[in-house]
C-alpha cells in the first residue's frame, strides 16, 4: 500500500513539473513575441503571439500583439480582426481596451474603412477619457471624410490637450497627407509662439521651420541647439543645408555627428545623402550598406530607401527594382515605393502577377527619375 502511494505522489510530483515546465515554456513563447515586435521582427513577433492565443496565454494582449504584428505588415483586414478578438476577451481592463480600439480605429484608417473607423471614434469618446491621442484619431477620420470642420475642432482638441511641437507636426503631416498643407501650417505657427527652453526645444523649433521650408530660421534654431551640445540637432541641420543645396555643410554636420556619436546609421546615411546629391553612387551604396548593421528601423527604412535611389540613379534597373519588391515586403505603407515600382518595372518590362500583388499591398512613392531621396 506504501508503495502504491508514494509511487502516485510520485506520478502527480512528476506531472505538475511538466505542467510547469510546459507553462514556462509558453510564456517564454509570449515574452519572445514581444521582444520581436519591440525589434520589428513582425513575423516573428506574430508567429509567437499565434501560438500564445493556442495557448491561451494573456488573450487580450496576444491578439493584440498580433494585430500590432499584422498592422505593421500592412495586413490590415487580419489587423481589425484580432483587435476585435482582443475587445471581445474576458476581463479586459478599461487602459487595455482603449488601447486596443485605438490600434482597430489606426487599422481601419489604414483599410480606408472610414465608417467603421468613425463609429470607433464614437465609441471611444462615449466609453473612455478623451486625450490628444484620441482626438488627432478622431481628426485624421473626419479630414479623410472631408469633414473638414469636425477634423479641426479635434484637431485643436488634440493641441490644447497636448500643445507640443509634435502634436503640431503630427497635425501639419495629417493635412499635407491630404494636400491641405495650409491648414496645417497654423499648428506650426502655434508651436513657434512657445518660448525655447533648452536644446530640445531648439532642436523641435528648428524640424518645424524645415517643415515650413524656413531653413535660414531652421539654421538659427538648430546652431541653437548644437551650441547646446545637441547631437540630434547636427542630423537636422545636415538635412536643412541638403535642402538649401549646401551640400559641403550638410556633409561637415554629418561628420561632425559621427564623431560625436561614433558609427551611427543616422550618419551613413546622411553622408549617403550627399553622395546621391553630388552623384557619386557608389559612394553612396558604400554608405549606405556600412550603416545598415547599425540601423533601428526607422534607420533601416530610410537606408534601403536610399540604397534604391542609388541603383536606380546607376542605371541598375534590375538592381533597383529587385531591392524596392524586397523593401516593400518589409513597409507595405509606402506609397512612394509603390510608385517606384510601377516606374522600374516600366524600365525592365516586368508585370508578373507577383509584382502586380506586391504593388497591391502598398501605397507610396520616390519621384521617377530619383528626385528624391529619403531624409
Amino acid at each position: 500500500m506504501k508503495k502504491k502511494k508514494a509511487a502516485w505522489i510520485l506520478a502527480v510530483s512528476m506531472g505538475l513539473t511538466l505542467l510547469i515546465g510546459c507553462q514556462g515554456e509558453e510564456q517564454n513563447i509570449y515574452e519572445q513575441a514581444g521582444t520581436d515586435l519591440e525589434a520589428g521582427s513582425y513575423e516573428a513577433a506574430l508567429s509567437g503571439y499565434e501560438a500564445s492565443i493556442a495557448n491561451e496565454v494573456k488573450l487580450p494582449q496576444s491578439y493584440r500583439g498580433a494585430g500590432i504584428a499584422n498592422l505593421r505588415m500592412g495586413n490590415y483586414e487580419a489587423a481589425i480582426e484580432n483587435f476585435t478578438n482582443a475587445l471581445n476577451c474576458d476581463r479586459v481592463s478599461k487602459s487595455l481596451g482603449k488601447d486596443i480600439l485605438s490600434y482597430r480605429i489606426t487599422a481601419e484608417i489604414k483599410a480606408e474603412l472610414y465608417e467603421e473607423a468613425m463609429a470607433d471614434c464614437q465609441t471611444m469618446a462615449s466609453d473612455y477619457s478623451m486625450d490628444a491621442d484620441s482626438y488627432f484619431l478622431a481628426g485624421t477620420v473626419a479630414l479623410a471624410m472631408d469633414s473638414y470642420d469636425e477634423a479641426m475642432a479635434d484637431f485643436d482638441a488634440a493641441y490644447v490637450d497636448e500643445p507640443t511641437y509634435d502634436m503640431a507636426i503630427q497635425i501639419y503631416q495629417a493635412y499635407v497627407e491630404r494636400d491641405m498643407e495650409a491648414d496645417g501650417t497654423r499648428y506650426l505657427e502655434a508651436a513657434l509662439e512657445t518660448e525655447p527652453e533648452n536644446a530640445e526645444d531648439y532642436c523641435s523649433r528648428g524640424r518645424v521651420y524645415y517643415y515650413m521650408q524656413d531653413y535660414s530660421n531652421a539654421q538659427k534654431e538648430l546652431i541653437e541647439a548644437v551650441n547646446s551640445e545637441s547631437t540630434e540637432a547636427l542630423l537636422l541641420l545636415g538635412k536643412v543645408y541638403l535642402a538649401s543645396e549646401d551640400i559641403s555643410n550638410a556633409r561637415a554636420m554629418y561628420q561632425e555627428y559621427a564623431a560625436a556619436e561614433g558609427e551611427s546609421a543616422g550618419g551613413y546615411n546622411g553622408l549617403a545623402l550627399c553622395d546621391i546629391a553630388e552623384g557619386n553612387y557608389s559612394s553612396a551604396l558604400t554608405n549606405i550598406s556600412t550603416g545598415l548593421p547599425l540601423a533601428d528601423q526607422e534607420e533601416m527604412q530610410e537606408l534601403l530607401f536610399n540604397e534604391i535611389v542609388a541603383y536606380e540613379s546607376l542605371l541598375d534597373f534590375s538592381t533597383a527594382r529587385q531591392k524596392v519588391i524586397e523593401y516593400l515586403a518589409l513597409y507595405p505603407d509606402d506609397e512612394a515605393a509603390q510608385k517606384e515600382l510601377v516606374f522600374l518595372n516600366s524600365r525592365t518590362g516586368n508585370t508578373s502577377d507577383s509584382e502586380n500583388s506586391s504593388e497591391e499591398n502598398t501605397q507610396e512613392s520616390v519621384p521617377q527619375e530619383t528626385e528624391e531621396t529619403s531624409q
